[in-house]
């Protein structure tokens, strides 16, 4: 029998046993639900429309699959609720998913929106994802992001941009709250957009190098909170970086830098080149081919190559735009004295090539603030006494932004003065020569990439890449796609002399130097794309919309009178009904046409190949004259402007094809044209950039970190040697954008080897090294040594 006591005991153990136990239950409850908040309230709002939470039986039919696989996946972080498992297959166009509703979503035209989701990347891998919003007319804004491993974060797109994004000049602005949730940067410009519909919602993997599976949840557009009326002010320290944020390489003092300095400097007097290189760079190692004392191209064993001075094969990696014009930012001053915007017209330097311009301090003491949101950036900016002030400059244009000229600072010029004092004028930039050089040498590149300052021309310590521009008051043309700007009319007389004239500076500055490989000319130019008829053919609609005082329309019309002979033959061919032949020589507009017969894009294509050819026949032929020694190595395709009538002519001119690919690597479909061109071609652009430099962008392709980023780097640098049709890799640059927006176009990019107190990044350096070590051996690997 058990006693009283006993009992009570007893009957409180008991209860005391049930009440831990739902105690433990209503916790457990509790921590799901925190974890649930963690992820899905990420700050106060007052509306939120749930897309889908894929809580559903079966997948939602309004989802549309993109060359991906989608299935339903249990989310351990959630109580056994369900997510989206997308597998993101490698080396498609588009990989990915697309919510298009029946009826557009509607949302509050006075309140202001992000779309937002949780995510995580399987496989310890991340995941380089894009993200577009669609409104009611079908126009999109589009967004980037790493989405990180192995964890579930949110990720948001802010979808309402605001009259101060686009008038901060950069790119991307930080965040505007605090929040833990990540910021998706911006993929191409910050527009002023009606979103009150949205119509469409997709997720997606452009060309990706590796398969990639994501699970995806909780996808809703949630009202943004009040922005911090302070997130643009102050937002530069004295030394350029980030004044709000810690990060592993941020620099604290001047003493600091200097110590940094004073270090790597004894670490890079100790290098030696890597063993199985020549003087050149080339594979010392390996077969030994005729030496013509300049470079060539030759194929071995079924692998392009480029080929040393002194004989041996030769891949060209290494990192562009070594220089200081792109170093600057605008300051929101600008100046009263009209004299310092005049621009020679007889230039033949791009605006955004130049470097510092000194000011007469006369002129600095006119400066006044044009736009007080830059301004009130800088916490520090030297006063025109201070030994500094000679990094001040000016940019006479811009590309794109608010400010369309003015008072600008180089950080990364007053950085390295910083570092290794100023024992003469302009000492310091020796110095960073040397150790630049030095930096190439001791990380195994073999070569400059594109735009390097040509106060490298002739130390020959590394070999590099001359560049020309053909600017000039000539005739253009558009093609539709014109970001950089129109095209120049190839057949404008004024074009071939400009030409001459560039190529003439270039010849001097190089001074038949056996060390310069090659010479670009131009970059990204406005071809067209194959994405529609339209596009592909955009310069020719424009050519045959101008009169008889064009120099192209006078060419279209040579080449359509020898093939139809008369007008009816022409209007039989395409369709139309064009009076006669001088009415077509006064201009017909087809660029809103909905539909193009075939006749006429047959004819199209002759007039696009025809203009293609005469553009790369007159440059190759005023660099055969004045530069026979040297390839000719294009003019750096865009990936999102190429034909191919344009690369059919470029392949009758150019010693070397070259291309700016801003993707995670060299994969096979898209590339596919190597086989059937088999000629030498070259990477001229790409970059990689993470989160944690402090910088308010990570650039055109993300990483989740540093280290992820030196890895995902290794990954496109292996893609291009393993390809037998590459002979060499250009990383687009090697300093980080300003943190405040290069002056240019506000690019505010974490894309450099190094930052803008010149501070190597520690798993760049260490990754270079490895790739770089190996680098003929896995190229050239199967090559006979017997030639």
């Amino acid at each position: 029998m058990v006693s009283n006591r006993h009992y009570f005991l007893y009957n409180n153990k008991t209860t005391l046993i049930i009440l831990i136990f739902f105690a433990f239950i209503i916790l457990s409850c509790k921590n799901s639900e925190d974890k649930r908040q963690e992820t899905s309230k990420l700050w106060d709002y007052n509306s939120e429309l749930i897309i889908d939470d894929f809580e559903a039986d079966s997948i939602n039919a309004d989802i549309v699959n993109i060359n991906s696989e989608i299935e339903h996946e249990t989310s351990e972080y959630n109580q056994g609720k369900k997510s989206l498992k997308v597998h993101f297959k490698k080396d498609e166009k588009i990989s990915g998913i697309e919510i298009e509703p029946s009826t557009p979503w509607s949302l509050d035209p006075d309140k202001k929106y992000c779309l937002v989701f949780d995510a995580k990347a399987m496989n310890n891998q991340s995941a380089f994802l894009t993200a577009e919003i669609y409104n009611g007319e079908g126009k999109k804004t589009r967004r980037i992001v790493s989405v990180r491993p192995n964890t579930f974060k949110s990720y948001y797109f802010e979808i309402t941009t605001q009259e101060e994004d686009v008038n901060s000049g950069l790119r991307d602005t930080p965040p505007a709250w605090e929040t833990d949730a990540i910021h998706m940067k911006i993929s191409g410009l910050l527009y002023l957009m009606d979103f009150s519909q949205v119509s469409k919602i997709s997720i997606s993997r452009a060309q990706g190098l590796k398969d990639k599976t994501v699970l995806i949840d909780n996808i809703r557009i949630v009202e943004s909170p009040d922005r911090d009326p302070n997130f643009l002010k102050g937002i530069a320290d004295k030394f350029g970086q980030n004044a709000k944020r810690d990060f592993p390489i941020k620099i604290h003092s001047d003493e600091e830098l200097k110590s940094k300095a004073d270090e790597e400097l004894k670490s890079l007097a100790e290098y030696t080149l890597m063993l199985d290189r020549c003087e050149y760079g080339g594979w010392k190692d390996g077969p030994k081919l005729k030496a013509t004392g300049f470079f060539r191209k030759e194929k071995v064993d079924g692998k392009w190559g480029l080929v040393c001075p002194d004989g041996h094969l030769y891949f060209s990696i290494g990192l562009a735009n070594v220089r200081m014009a792109n170093s600057t930012t605008y300051t929101g001053i600008d100046y009263t004295d009209e004299a310092i915007k005049h621009r020679d017209p007889e230039d033949i330097t791009p605006e955004d090539s130049k470097g510092i311009i000194d000011v007469p301090l006369e002129i600095m003491k006119t400066g006044h603030v044009v736009n007080k949101l830059r301004n009130d950036m800088f916490l520090e900016l030297p006063s025109l006494d201070d030994p500094l002030a000679n990094h001040y400059s000016y940019r006479k244009e811009s590309h794109f932004g608010p400010i369309e000229h003015g008072q600008t600072f180089s950080f990364y010029r007053a950085n390295l003065e910083r570092r290794y004092g100023e024992q003469s004028k302009n000492s310091f930039f020796k110095k960073w020569l040397e150790v630049t050089e030095n930096r190439m040498r001791n990380w195994g590149f073999t070569s400059f990439g594109n735009w390097i300052d040509p106060a490298f021309y002739h130390r020959n310590n590394l070999p590099y890449f001359a560049n020309g521009w053909i600017i000039g008051d000539f005739q253009t043309v558009y093609s539709g796609s014109d970001y950089w700007g129109p095209m120049p009319d190839p057949f404008d007389p004024e074009f071939e002399k400009r030409a001459k004239k560039s190529i003439d500076a270039v010849s001097e500055e190089v001074k038949n130097n056996p060390w310069c490989i090659g010479v670009f000319v131009d970059n990204e130019r406005s071809w067209g794309n194959e994405s529609s008829i339209k596009s592909h053919y955009g310069l020719v609609l424009d050519g045959l919309s101008k009169g008889k005082d064009s120099y192209l329309k006078q060419q279209f019309m040579k080449i359509l009178k020898s093939k139809h002979k008369t007008i009816a033959n022409l209007n039989k061919a395409w369709k139309t009904d064009i009076i006669s032949w001088k009415a077509l020589e006064s201009g017909v507009d087809y660029k809103n046409l909905k539909d193009y017969n075939e006749g006429m894009v047959v004819d199209f294509s002759t007039m696009l190949e025809s203009f293609a050819t005469k553009y790369f026949q007159v440059i190759h032929d005023a660099l055969e004259k004045k530069m026979p020694n040297y390839m000719y190595m294009g003019c750096r395709f865009a990936v999102w402007g190429i034909t191919k009538e344009v690369r059919k002519s470029a392949a009758k001119f150019v010693d070397v094809f070259s291309y700016n690919y801003y993707k995670e690597g060299i994969g096979t479909k898209y590339w596919k044209f190597l086989e059937e061109v088999d000629m030498p071609t070259l990477i001229g652009e790409y970059h990689i950039g993470a989160p944690d430099s402090g910088l308010f962008h990570s650039g055109l392709v993300h990483a989740a970190n540093q280290e992820d980023r030196a890895n995902m780097w290794a990954d496109y640098a292996h893609s291009t040697i393993d390809n037998p049709y590459l002979v060499g890799a250009h990383w687009f640059q090697y300093l980080d954008s300003p943190l405040t927006g290069r002056a240019h176009d506000g690019e505010n990019y974490n894309v450099g080897f190094v930052s803008n107190t010149d501070i190597p990044y520690p798993p760049m350096v260490k990754k270079a090294k490895e790739v770089n070590s190996n680098l003929y051996n896995r190229r050239f690997n199967n090559t006979s040594q017997n030639k």
